[in-house]
């Protein structure tokens, strides 16, 4: 990349030839600032597999400051970054690569036309203006500044208050009875892509995590939402918290609620929607406790973003849509993952979790109230009192 600021991998080769690499070399070339596009494979368990490391591991060995663009690892997506220029510079760059994903006109758009959109973006200063109308009609939460320019807010160190009956409140939680060893060093749940202030750096678990669970099977799943519950009760128990102010002794409750329903609901798991369900749980407690924690030291409340919808082994929700199940006339409003999402946008069935009824598959949300906790509360989304009706028995009446 010295010598030319595209690097394509001999892999990708097809998806930017020779005549389209040359126009978007030309808007490059026009952009008031440098920029450089970096386009590798992202593979798990690969050399790279997180746009930031690779595009920070670029920069630093050019030792170059601009624009750096690849692809991101949520499929049809881009990814940027930049170094040096100012703030608002920066935060454009980071809107401008997300931009083609939600223009109409960019679906099924090829590569290099999607990275000129983003170039031209990036050049013009119009990013976020762009970003802001494409995704209006979504009620989707804007990137932070976390991804890809550093955390929101500062890093100072927590103060912790005297032993004075309302101050530091070290909480000591076993972890007994759920028959599984905790993971040594395991952190708590997973790289969070929404648009809310970054949760501590302890407070965060390989994006694999939910990968390996779609991928399991029934015992498989259970032993790895044990593993969670055993690890969130690790850190629970590690947890010094300064609860004198009344939100974070409250929000110190929910994640002490969410992780006794957990276990709970592990406890007594008859499938793959419990075992999920227990995932959740595990989810709205770490929110919770990222939270109290960032209130305790100074910060800002992290306001909580729930598993999907229709999957909540797909992750995070990433967009709010109005969704109609079939033969409803009832138009539900709910937060889903990046595929589900685009499955509701163009009419198609999301890839839901099934539940079996009679002997037949069917989705978890169709099974009848009276017989689901997860019908009922869509996973908490359509009601907020999941962790109550878990701890006073509504889990299998």
């Amino acid at each position: 990349m010295r010598r030319s600021p595209i690097y394509v991998d001999p892999s990708l080769a097809s998806a930017l030839p020779k005549g389209r690499r040359q126009a978007l070399l030309a808007r490059m070339r026009r952009s008031p600032i440098r920029v450089h596009v970096v386009l590798v494979p992202l593979v798990k368990g690969g050399t790279w597999e997180d746009p930031d490391q690779l595009l920070t591991v670029v920069h630093d060995r050019l030792g170059r400051d601009g624009a750096y663009l690849s692809l991101d690892d949520f499929q049809d997506q881009l990814a940027a970054r930049q170094w040096g220029g100012t703030p608002e510079q920066q935060e454009n760059t980071r809107y401008a690569a997300q931009v083609p994903f939600f223009l109409d006109e960019m679906k099924d758009a090829p590569l290099a036309d999607r990275l000129i959109r983003a170039v031209d973006l990036i050049a013009a200063g119009r990013g976020k203006a762009e970003y802001d109308a494409a995704t209006a009609h979504l009620g989707w939460p804007r990137p932070s500044a976390g991804r890809g320019g550093g955390p929101v807010g500062s890093d100072s160190s927590s103060g912790r208050g005297g032993d004075d009956g309302g101050g530091a409140v070290p909480l000591v939680l076993g972890a007994a009875g759920l028959g599984v060893a905790a993971v040594a060093g395991l952190a708590v749940w997973r790289w969070r892509r929404t648009g809310r202030v970054p949760a501590p750096s302890s407070h965060r678990l390989p994006r694999t995590v939910l990968a390996t669970a779609r991928r399991a099977n029934e015992e498989e799943l259970r032993e790895q939402a044990a593993r969670e519950v055993v690890a969130f009760g690790e850190l629970l128990d590690q947890t010094d918290v300064d609860a004198s102010a009344p939100r974070v002794r409250a929000l110190m409750t929910e994640a002490l609620d969410a992780y006794q329903a957990a276990g709970k609901v592990l406890d007594a798991a008859r499938g793959l929607p419990d075992l999920a369900g227990v995932l959740v749980l595990v989810d709205r407690g770490l929110d919770a406790l990222a939270s109290a924690q960032s209130l305790a030291d100074g910060g800002r409340e992290t306001p909580g973003s729930p598993l999907c919808f229709f999957n909540p082994l797909h992750g995070d929700s990433a967009v709010t849509v109005n969704w109609r199940p079939l033969g409803s006339r009832e138009r539900l409003r709910v937060k889903a993952c990046h595929d589900c999402a685009k499955a509701v946008r163009a009419r198609r069935t999301p890839q839901m979790l099934l539940d079996r009824v009679d002997g037949r598959a069917v989705p978890y949300y169709e099974v009848d109230a009276d017989d689901s906790l997860w019908a009922r509360t869509g996973y908490g989304q359509l009601r907020d009192d999941l962790v109550q009706r878990v701890l006073r028995g509504d889990l299998h009446r």
